[in-house]
């Protein structure tokens, strides 16, 4: 193993980077952090990485692989690591059967006492495996960052007992006023947030929002929060170009949820057919990556489109043409007509972007935004020549619908080349700046 190289005053040297999710395919929270690691790289970083054992092992980069310790944290682990080496659903589902009863006993007992999220107990594994490597590569500030909440905890434990800087990256609030799960998992979050405000040489969150009202709960935060947008690195298309087909797709891609449906659209596509039953044959809406959620059902119960909604669900590597799951989705979303991004009805959402937003905006596609209560969200569409809509609002969504497919009729659904993507690169310089005026200022007070 190479020394790190220790430069202090420009952010470059050993960086220990925190993350449950790093490498997971597909999986927003890996995204985030693994396609930042090779532009630091390029800036001279040598990142070395803890992880859960839930995503591929890195031959690239140092990269230890921990579990968490909870049976929640195993059940977690377990599914996705099972999911890695058995590609046969039978095999899949009868080990996974077994392993889950077996840990069964041990999984009731915690969740009688701790209602926490299932990923809450990684930090302990994180910290032992941070220790270690801390007094091996000496790294030049520790670097801890979402999903999992505990990646911060960690990071937290391992500034404090190395007196080392600490940067930790936020992608969701932690918490929000309209908080809906367990009160024990308000307080730990809200604790863990008030640690993030107090003592972390830097933060930042992917909106101003959740920046502002952070800052609001926690005013010991000041100049310390920042706002970065994460974006993502430029996709493979492998050269797929965008074709005019015999109907016009409209393609969701990600997961779906009781606050995040295709309700309204399917509502607003009735209407839409109702009054112009000729365009029946020609629209049809895409599903990839999940199955119709209850209330998505429901509403096409209530308002029928028969043949108009497909589900593809959750696309595998394709042996025939040796293509990933991974470029089977990017190619689907490269020849879509229009790409649907729902935000939710959350009140959590006036905080929040989606993750599919960065990949949507490389497409160069069209995009049918439904928003929730989001200026920063809506002024991105509106600031590329994409469409934001009121995510309850079933006439305009109506409307845009129409017009739309007025323009495919037309032929005048041509890529946008302002679409303006929002470059990893980008947020990785503010990242390094942020390291730089870290590590150059060498604050001693954190833990006073």
């Amino acid at each position: 193993m190479n020394e790190p190289i220790m430069d202090t005053v420009s952010g470059r040297g050993t960086w220990l980077i925190l993350s449950h999710a790093f490498n997971m395919d597909g999986r927003a929270a890996s995204q985030t952090i693994t396609d930042k690691i090779p532009v630091l790289m390029e800036m001279g970083v040598t990142p070395v990485v803890v992880s859960a054992q839930t995503g591929t092992k890195d031959l690239v980069i140092e990269h230890h692989q921990v579990p968490a310790i909870a049976p929640s944290g195993l059940k977690f682990d377990m599914r996705h690591i099972l999911k890695k080496h058995f590609h046969n659903p039978f095999i899949f589902k009868l080990i996974k059967g077994f392993v889950s009863l077996a840990i069964l006993p041990f999984y009731l007992l915690e969740r009688a006492f701790i209602h926490l999220e299932s990923q809450w107990s990684w930090f302990v594994m994180a910290y032992f495996t941070g220790a270690r490597l801390i007094k091996r590569h000496k790294p030049a500030l520790v670097y801890s960052t979402g999903g999992a909440n505990s990646a911060h905890f960690a990071g937290y434990l391992l500034a404090k007992r190395f007196g080392i800087p600490w940067i930790a990256e936020l992608h969701d609030p932690m918490i929000h006023e309209h908080w809906r799960g367990a009160r024990m998992a308000y307080r730990w979050a809200a604790y863990l947030e008030r640690i993030i405000c107090r003592h972390a040489s830097a933060a930042w969150w992917f909106t101003e929002g959740a920046l502002t009202k952070a800052t609001m709960r926690n005013p010991m935060l000041g100049k310390r929060g920042h706002m970065i947008i994460p974006g993502v690195q430029q996709p493979d298309f492998q050269g797929t170009v965008y074709r005019r087909r015999s109907k016009i797709h409209f393609g969701h891609f990600g997961s779906l949820a009781e606050t995040r449906n295709l309700a309204i659209v399917i509502k607003a596509l009735h209407a839409l057919l109702s009054d112009h039953p000729e365009y029946s044959q020609l629209v049809q809406i895409d599903v990839y990556g999940s199955r119709l959620d209850a209330i998505s059902r429901k509403a096409l119960l209530d308002y029928p489109l028969p043949g108009v909604v497909v589900e593809h669900g959750r696309l595998e590597n394709d042996a025939a043409s040796g293509k990933s799951g991974r470029q089977l989705v990017l190619e689907a979303m490269r020849q879509s007509d229009v790409l649907i991004l729902l935000h939710g009805s959350d009140p959590f959402c006036e905080d929040y972007i989606p993750s599919k937003l960065f990949e949507y905006l490389w497409t160069k596609r069209p995009i049918l935004g439904l928003i929730w209560r989001n200026r920063q969200l809506e002024r991105i569409l509106d600031e590329r020549g994409h469409i934001a809509v009121n995510a309850l609002d079933v006439e305009q969504t109506r409307l845009h619908l129409y017009t739309l497919i007025q323009q495919w009729e037309n032929q005048m659904l041509p890529d946008n080349e302002n679409s303006n993507p929002f470059k990893v690169q980008e947020a990785v310089s503010q990242i390094a700046a942020l390291a730089e005026n870290v590590l150059a200022s060498s604050k001693t007070d954190l833990w006073r």
